[in-house]
């Protein structure tokens, strides 16, 4: 047998050109102006700290840790509303992101006094909303009421701004329904127009009728 075939990457070195003149072009071209939106750009940072986040797995019965890592409460620029979000450290994966509504009470944790509960109706995580039970911790009761000051700040601003939209609803509601009755007579006007009408008719036709004896009259006279 020769030394070909008994290592076939022999014969491949030796008829193989030494060097290939090869290009191979990128399948994906990036662009020089590529930017990794966080979707935070149009917001503003109004409190932000490390702490641990929790959630209550309710088939297991049990606490289960859902990262480390900053949590922030950001304040949009345009309509005021403040949201708060937790990434984890180095991934930067979202692990709890919504909204402080009204209804949300920060609860003490048993047995700490540097942990909060809090229920969260609609928490979008993973492109995904879900009813959640949370539990920070921080590292100390400082920080922990720090942060409590700052979300029920954020709750009642929020709040504000709900009710505000509510009452803005309610006139730009109003307004329409005021030109729409303007612009649409009711049945009622309708059937006093129509009756209006029909008087005037009936006054145009007695008035014809007697237009028409008086020439009737004058002619005979004539006659005569």
């Amino acid at each position: 047998m020769s030394e070909a075939e008994k290592n076939p990457a022999t014969e491949t070195q030796e008829t193989a050109p030494e060097n290939p003149d090869i290009h191979f072009e990128p399948i994906v071209r990036l662009q020089d102006n590529y930017q990794n939106k966080t979707h935070e750009e149009d917001e503003t940072v109004t409190f932000k700290m490390r702490a641990k986040l929790f959630r209550f797995d309710s088939e297991a019965k049990e606490w289960k840790e859902r990262g480390t890592g900053d949590v922030k409460l950001l304040k949009h620029k345009d309509s005021g509303k403040v949201r708060l979000l937790m990434r984890r450290e180095k991934t930067l994966k979202v692990c709890a992101n919504h909204y402080i509504s009204r209804d949300m009470i920060l609860s003490p944790n048993v047995g700490s006094d540097r942990s909060w509960v809090w229920n969260v109706l609609a928490d979008l995580v993973d492109d995904e909303v879900q009813r959640q039970l949370l539990a920070i911790r921080f590292g100390n009761t400082e920080n922990a009421n720090k942060f409590k000051a700052a979300f029920e700040e954020a709750r009642e601003s929020n709040k504000k701004i709900a009710s505000e939209e509510a009452v803005s609803s309610k006139e730009e509601k109003e307004t329409k329904s005021e030109d729409k009755t303007e612009t649409k007579p009711t049945a009622k006007e309708e059937d006093k127009t129509k009756t209006e009408n029909e008087k005037s008719e009936n006054t145009n036709d007695s008035s014809d009728s007697k237009d028409e004896a008086a020439e009737k009259k004058d002619t005979s006279e004539k006659s005569d």
